[in-house]
């Protein structure tokens, strides 16, 4: 036993104090360092994705960009409005406004077509992503003007206030997330261990480990950046692998402890769980980093953000169960034998050791069907995953929109009264074109066209307007549409122009380039995006996870297997996703406002993220049949040895990670909603029905074929012969 795993774990065993101060200082120096250097998010451009994108980029080489705007109403508290007082009220607003130094101009007042509110239109200068940090000065004067007309009702909204809404909301809800999920975790590791302190542990490393990667992340960010989304990730991730990792390192020191009976130091009992579990969390540590990186093929900022959080996360994750908890281990086995010492001086008899390799009557009744009719309960189990498959057929996949946002956020139901109030405003087309300064003229003839057409379509309001740059190479186009961003019109409008109105106008301006841009030109392309990257990361993240589980077994069947198994549960879930959320049946009881669609990111997020978790148990589990199995133990009796001993942990874990997930169900936003959901159904689906029904039943059914091309070659001698003697809990019932 010298492997690095088991090195590392050595010295922290013979070094406990340096070992413990040691990763307190590491933890207080990512901090520090990440403090230090600060978080580099994303910016506008990084967003960028399809023809918006493209357009987006053409209008910002041409100063043209779409300008962050914020929208003031003006109303009547009750009865008519004044509209003498509400004009006044908007003079003084537009004067305050105009002397802030992030405002780039204020529009003219606008009158609703029912002459019950006053619109103030507010531009903000600088990019879209930074206006959210400019909007409370511009609050502060809505408010200041409030106070001077307590007859009216003054009420501010738009994309910067939305956006800040949006953030806040997220704040709260992830301390909401926190509060139900921290009590939880420590509840089920008290059931699992019967000790506070043993308890104590894993959370505590959980938690420092996430303290830490959140330091690392803001270094990190400044290779990829920051879309907003990296904490999140490291709180939901960090928690779960955190408390797993741990908590496989725990139980396997428990089992030599027990078998030991006392005669083992506590260095060498965890140098043995070093070189068995502490390998099986190198292993799936590594898994869950590999099969993340594919994240990074999908060329684009929040996953990207959401791959570099999980990786920096896992990796803190197992250096902290490579050092700081060997050394804690020792600290905690001296103490239970000085503990022991004075018992035995009062002559008080030694506390009995739970065997904490015996699997209790749930496991093995669990276990049975598998062990009896292994061919029946692998067809059953197959064919009952498969159902939960089907929903999938009718898959709506949308990207979730500010017109998704919970109307919890004050921002959102300002947001309601102003489409109300002015339909006409609702979405914004973008037509930008670029083309060579001699054919201006030619283009703003093309685009006028376009207005042309557009407005005898009734998708249309007919409202338009054309910007030229200073240098006559970049035009845009503005087109009106009164209906929701979120509607069919909206995305049937932007069809129109996009497969009609440019190719017969713009489009036939030799050396032009032109598309069109918006809030719902983005709605539409980046699912579009999506799909188009799906097959090439899901192929990379089968190739991973199989060459994952080659490396790890040397066995090609088991790599399948763990291809095929990952998938199949993956797919379930995600069928169950579909189910709960697309219809409105469990609305009251999850509390949404179902959209009929799914998140653009939460399949490719889902596929990724358990197909890493999912080595978690594929390896620790595979891991204690192989072990068994190399320690002369039959094959059958090794499948169901090696499942039932590990049965409890797995299943531990996996009620911590649902906690952690579900927690997330809490929160306000869909796509966050869903996202927790769907991984604590997936974990929930791989731990209680792929690693207790279908994995021991295929590997019963293979038998030796379960480690092809690799033969495994049991030690001869009598403790084969006692292996195979030993009866199955299974078996005998």
């Amino acid at each position: 036993m010298n492997s690095l795993t088991v090195r590392t774990a050595r010295w922290s065993a013979r070094h406990p104090w340096r070992a413990i101060v040691g990763w307190l200082a590491f933890v207080v120096l990512c901090l520090v360092a990440g403090s230090a250097v600060g978080t580099n998010s994303a910016r506008t451009a990084d967003y960028r994705v399809g023809e918006a994108g493209r357009a987006e980029a053409l209008a910002a080489e041409g100063h043209l960009e779409r300008a962050s705007t914020e929208q003031v109403l003006i109303s009547a508290r009750s009865g008519a409005l004044d509209r003498t007082a509400a004009r006044t009220a908007a003079e003084d607003l537009t004067a305050r406004m105009r002397r802030l130094p992030d405002v780039a101009s204020v529009a003219a007042p606008l009158l609703s077509g029912d002459r019950t509110v006053l619109m103030v239109e507010v531009a903000v200068k600088g990019e879209e992503r930074d206006a959210k940090d400019k909007v409370d000065a511009l609050v502060e004067q809505t408010a200041a003007v409030q106070k001077s007309h307590p007859g009216l009702l003054l009420e501010e909204t738009g994309s910067p206030s939305i956006s800040k809404g949006v953030d806040q909301q997220r704040g709260d809800d992830l301390a909401l997330s926190e509060a139900i999920t921290l009590p939880v975790t420590l509840v089920t590791l008290l059931i699992v261990f019967g000790s506070v302190t043993m308890a104590g542990v894993p959370l505590l490393l959980a938690l420092s480990s996430i303290a830490a990667a959140i330091g690392l992340s803001m270094i990190a960010s400044h290779l990829s950046p920051d879309a907003g989304v990296g904490t999140n990730v490291i709180l939901m991730i960090g928690l779960a692998v955190g408390v797993d990792y741990t908590l496989f390192h725990l139980k396997r020191e428990r089992e030599e402890r027990a078998r030991s009976g006392g005669r083992l130091g506590p260095e060498a009992l965890v140098e043995l769980a070093a070189a068995t579990s502490g390998r099986a969390v190198v292993v799936s540590g590594c898994a869950v980093v590999a099969s993340t990186a594919t994240l990074y093929l999908a060329s684009d900022v929040i996953f990207s953000s959401l791959a570099t959080g999980t990786i920096v996360v896992v990796l803190v994750a197992v250096a902290s169960s490579l050092t700081a908890l060997p050394a804690l281990l020792v600290k905690l086995g001296q103490r239970a034998e000085r503990r022991a010492m004075r018992r035995a001086r009062r002559g008080k008899p030694a506390r009995p050791v739970r065997d904490a390799r015996a699997g209790g009557r749930l496991w093995a009744a669990l276990l049975r069907p598998a062990a009896r009719h292994p061919r029946a309960t692998l067809g059953f189990s197959v064919l009952g995953l498969l159902a939960l498959v089907v929903p999938l057929a009718g898959l709506n996949i949308t990207e979730m929109s500010r017109d998704t946002h919970s109307r919890a956020i004050p921002a959102m139901r300002v947001y309601d009264r102003l489409n109300e109030a002015f339909p006409q405003l609702r979405v914004t087309h973008q037509v930008v074109v670029r083309a060579d300064a001699s054919r201006a003229a030619e283009v703003g003839t093309a685009l006028r066209e376009v207005a042309r057409r557009a407005g005898t379509d009734p998708l249309f309001t007919g409202a338009s307007r054309i910007r030229t740059s200073a240098d006559h190479r970049t035009s845009v186009l503005e087109l009106k549409v009164p209906y929701l961003g979120n509607s069919h019109q909206a995305y049937d409008s932007l069809d129109h122009l996009r497969k009609e109105f440019l190719p017969a106008t713009v489009g036939r301006i030799g050396g032009a380039e032109y598309g069109v841009s918006g809030d719902v030109a983005r709605y539409a392309d980046y699912p579009a995006h999506q799909n188009g990257r799906l097959p090439l990361v899901l192929a990379a993240l089968l190739l991973v996870t199989f060459a994952m589980t080659v490396y790890a077994f040397r066995s090609v069947v088991l790599g399948l297997i763990g291809v095929v198994l990952n998938l199949l549960s993956a797919a379930a879930a995600l069928g169950l996703l579909v189910l709960v959320f697309q219809g409105t049946w469990a609305e009251g009881v999850l509390g949404f406002h179902s959209t009929g669609s799914i998140g653009s990111r939460v399949p490719l997020f889902l596929f990724v993220i358990l197909f890493g978790l999912s080595m978690d148990y594929q390896v620790f589990v595979v891991s204690r049949i192989r072990e068994a199995r190399l320690a002369g133990v039959p094959t059958r009796q090794a499948v169901l040895d090696g499942i039932r001993g590990s049965a409890s942990v797995v299943t531990s874990a996996a009620v911590v990670m649902t906690t952690v997930f579900a927690g997330f169900v809490f929160l306000h936003i869909i796509e966050m909603k869903q996202i927790g959901f769907v991984l604590g159904t997936a974990v929930l689906l791989d731990a209680f029905v792929v690693r207790i029904l279908v994995l021991p039943s295929a590997m019963l059914l293979l038998g030796e074929a379960s480690w092809w091309p690799s033969r495994i070659r049991p030690a001869a001698g009598p403790a084969v012969e006692k292996a195979a003697a030993r009866p199955s809990a299974v078996d005998v019932g």
